[in-house]
């Protein structure tokens, strides 16, 4: 009856209207990613505002911002990567091989858990230092970090398998695991921070603590009669041809996710060398502001993936159309009222997370520069997920190698030598422009041949 009724529900996203689907799929998701943004921003806002060591915690745990970002590029890895592809094998009718996938999923992840905890455990402290660290902010980053790092399991679970409960047309119960997580984070954070006086040890602890329960909810339902997908431990076993499926998708998610934590590397480098803790200070509250609204944008995308993923793998090619226009069409619009209103009141958006007056007047200053690309930036928002939804990895990859590693770490580290401290921040919108305007290009030269039946035939 169970699988009867998943069924019934998968089903409706190639008969259901768009609007419906949007609505239904899409909104849970932006909730839950909003939500789940709120971890780390809630983390910095209360760290920004410590009395007397505001901004130097700030930075220090800014830092950090590079390790915990190339730890849940994993978890994208299978998010992104895996749980379209079994969408797809959902919309082909094949329920064991998307339980298949799941369950080497799962099993990648605890691999990954070890391996990330290992390595940064013992390197964590030269690792800080290069990514930016001062002696005046390392040892609130090693504080941070020492305690973030216990809970990897929890991070690794809790976002990588999410995404089987979205794609099986389960939004809402998708957004309570991540709802639970961040509730009890806000709840948590001001009581270790200021109630037991741990600083940021404490915005660390609850973290690892709300992240944990998510993960428990998240795992809890994979295994529970309710999901139509879930974890056995026949399927856990590590297979290759699902793996190199998995990774032929997920690999360009990975590579944005992972290269955010390089791309942060050179930024903070730079800043730090040309400017001082003031300045990266000032790409911690930024990047912390397109982290919030890029939020929603990811919701969508991740509301919008396994639609378009079910029915591109049911043939129904004319209504992968009308999603996809809506996909791109929102994606863009969103980006560029938010980037816009980012750029006209700066000094607003960054009181939130300090109360130094010079780090707010800095990053009023400098970030209508660093943002401008992202008016645009929108297409690529639709375009990457609507690739990886179609099962297009060597073009999803190509694009997001485009944009951080061929044009955004190359000028990060050139500009400088003609602009100084501002050449950092020129880097940014100048990549994002190009990459936009690229990934534009691709789409409309590849999207005919792409809803083919020949190409979805080459999806194995």
């Amino acid at each position: 009856m169970a699988v009867a009724a998943a069924k019934t529900r998968e089903e409706r996203m190639a008969t259901d209207s768009v609007g419906r689907l949007m609505v239904s799929m899409t909104l849970p998701a932006i909730v839950a990613q909003i939500i789940n943004i709120l971890y780390s921003i809630i983390d910095r806002i209360y760290i920004g505002h410590m009395k007397g060591v505001g901004a130097n915690a700030l930075t220090g745990v800014g830092v950090t911002f590079c390790i915990t970002m190339f730890v849940s590029a994993f978890s994208a890895f299978i998010s992104n990567g895996a749980a379209p592809l079994a969408a797809i094998w959902l919309g082909k009718g094949d329920r064991e091989h998307a339980e298949k996938i799941l369950g080497n999923s799962t099993s990648f992840l605890m691999i990954c858990t070890v391996v990330l905890m290992v390595f940064f455990y013992a390197f964590q402290r030269p690792l800080l230092y290069m990514f930016g660290a001062s002696d005046a902010t390392i040892g609130y980053a090693t504080d941070y970090l020492s305690i973030y790092l216990a809970g990897t399991l929890f991070v690794e679970l809790a976002l990588g398998l999410n995404a089987f409960i979205i794609c099986q047309s389960q939004s809402k119960t998708a957004m309570l695991s991540v709802l639970i997580g961040a509730v009890a984070n806000i709840i948590l954070d001001p009581i270790f921070i200021f109630g037991f006086h741990m600083g940021v040890r404490g915005a660390a602890t609850a973290t690892v603590i709300s992240q944990g329960l998510s993960a428990a909810w998240v795992v809890g339902f994979l295994l529970s009669k309710r999901s139509s997908l879930r974890i056995r431990r026949d399927c856990m076993k590590l297979d290759g041809g699902i793996l190199r499926s998995i990774f032929s998708l997920g690999i360009s998610p990975f590579i944005m996710n992972a290269t955010e934590s390089f791309i942060s590397i050179v930024l903070n480098h730079g800043l730090q060398l040309y400017g001082g803790d003031m300045y990266v200070g000032s790409l911690t509250i930024m990047q912390s502001i397109m982290q919030f609204f890029s939020a929603p944008l990811n919701g969508f995308t991740q509301g919008m993936t396994p639609i378009v993923s079910y029915n591109y793998g049911a043939k129904n090619f004319e209504r992968v159309k009308l999603l996809y226009r809506w996909l791109i069409g929102m994606c863009f619009g969103f980006r560029f009222l938010t980037t816009a209103a980012v750029m006209v009141f700066p000094c607003f958006f960054a009181s939130f997370f300090t109360n130094e007056t010079e780090l707010v007047l800095l990053t009023g200053e400098v970030m209508p520069i660093f943002m401008a690309g992202m008016l645009i930036f929108g297409l690529q928002n639709g375009i990457q997920p609507t690739f990886l939804a179609l099962g297009q990895a060597k073009v999803s990859l190509f694009i997001a190698v485009l944009r951080k590693i061929i044009l955004l770490i190359p000028l990060a580290i050139i500009l400088p030598h003609f602009f100084g401290v501002m050449g950092v921040y020129y880097a940014e919108p100048v990549s994002d422009t190009l990459s936009a305007v690229t990934a534009s290009v691709l789409f409309l030269c590849n999207i005919r041949q792409i809803l083919s039946q020949e190409a979805l035939e080459k999806i194995r």
